[in-house]
């Protein structure tokens, strides 16, 4: 997997934009829309609309996937 940042092209909102995201990010992005039966554009639309104006929306998403992660990883009980 490559570890330099790489864009990937998102709509949100019906504008295209891209996002600078390093593989493992973006895979893991991918994942967690499928898993939650949404399409990325719609979670990418989410995460841009809930960032604040000092966050970047790449940084937002690696933030949101963060998150996801350790959410599920954190023990139950």
């Amino acid at each position: 997997m490559n570890s330099r940042p790489r864009k990937h092209s998102l709509t949100l909102r019906g504008h295209r934009t891209s996002v600078s995201l390093e593989d493992p990010f973006w895979l893991e992005f991918r994942q967690i829309a499928a898993r939650t039966n949404r399409p990325i554009n719609e979670l990418a639309a989410e995460i841009d609309e809930a960032r604040g104006a000092d966050c970047g929306l790449a940084s937002a998403i690696r933030l949101f996937v963060l998150r996801d992660l350790q959410a599920r990883l954190a023990p139950q009980g």
